[in-house]
């Protein structure tokens, strides 16, 4: 029996282990990208609203992103954002019919791969031209909105492109980094020193309040109620989760819990975000809350199956 045992085991040894921050299943990779194309599609429809037809969609979500930014960035968006204003109504139906074929190529597998590469250069393209590049070279809060929810989808969709397994370990590996970039960054911006002034977390609960229906600001006013003169001491906190959940994907046995607390940091991102200002009739996309929760799903490990050798159970 030793005989047998022996090499079975350094084979079983030999066997490549999955990454855990890799979406693996393809079953699951479907579902995740049905899921982005849900929140393409409540894009769209959010695009099709009365107000993005009229100018203030304009002056009052697009130029206001120059604010902070360096010239060379804010120009593009100031030049854009007059052509847009003369041509409101052609330009947003343009904007609003292309997320709507984004999202419809999603919701079917054969367009899908073509949609995930429409999807990261109209991406791209609105970071710039309708985020002012989120407010990363502002100064930005996460809790306001950093880095822009639309290069969370770019994000994304590359770690859900239709493909077989990451290509050696560099492969394997960059999407975990990515990760912990976007969690460090949010650490680092938290501790800003605008970020973390005495009123600065709790002004952040309440800005996106404005205009919501009363049962949605309760949890906002709540938390603005909490942290009120305390801004550095829950800056600091947030901080520190952040840094936890970026380098917890990096051990095994942390990896879920560092998901779990992706999720509940997203959760609370999303109340500060005023959960996208949904109901105000001038929300162009749900904000950055539910993106973090999608992409913390992208990287949910699968479940371990027991290996088997020739068709037996390991175990056997």
């Amino acid at each position: 029996m030793s005989d047998i045992a022996a090499p079975a085991a350094r084979t079983a040894a030999r066997l490549p282990r999955p990454a855990p921050w890799w979406p693996a299943p393809w079953s699951t990779r479907r579902t995740l990208q049905t899921c982005l194309g849900l929140v393409w599609l409540l894009d769209a429809a959010l695009q099709f609203q009365p107000y993005m037809f009229s100018r203030g969609f304009v002056t009052q979500i697009i130029a206001p992103t120059t604010a902070g930014n360096p010239t060379l960035i804010a120009a593009p968006i100031a030049w854009s954002a007059r052509i847009m204003a003369q041509h409101i109504v052609p330009a947003n139906t343009a904007f609003a019919v292309i997320q709507l074929a984004i999202a419809v190529g999603l919701l079917f597998r054969r367009t899908t791969k073509a949609a995930l590469a429409a999807s990261i250069a109209w991406a791209v393209a609105v970071w710039w031209f309708g985020e002012g590049l989120g407010g990363v070279l502002a100064g930005a809060s996460p809790l306001a909105g950093l880095p822009g929810a639309v290069i969370l989808y770019a994000l994304i969709a590359v770690l859900l492109w239709p493909t077989e397994a990451p290509s050696g370990p560099l492969g394997r590996r960059v999407p975990a980094l990515a990760w912990l970039i976007l969690w460090t960054a949010f650490a680092c911006y938290l501790l800003l020193p605008a970020n973390r002034a005495p009123g600065a977390i709790s002004q952040a609960f309440t800005n996106m309040t404005s205009g919501q229906p009363a049962w949605l600001q309760v949890p906002g006013h709540t938390l603005a109620t909490l942290t009120a003169g305390h801004g550095q001491a829950p800056a600091i906190a947030l901080a520190a989760l952040c840094v936890l959940t970026g380098a917890g994907i990096f051990a095994g046995r942390l990896t879920r819990p560092a998901l779990i607390l992706a999720v509940l940091l997203g959760l609370l991102i999303w109340t500060a975000e005023g959960f996208g200002a949904l109901t105000t009739g001038q929300a162009t996309d749900p904000n950055t809350g539910p993106l973090l929760i999608l992409l913390a799903a992208c990287f949910w490990p699968p479940r371990k199956r027991p290996r088997t050798i020739g068709g037996l159970n390991d175990g056997a």
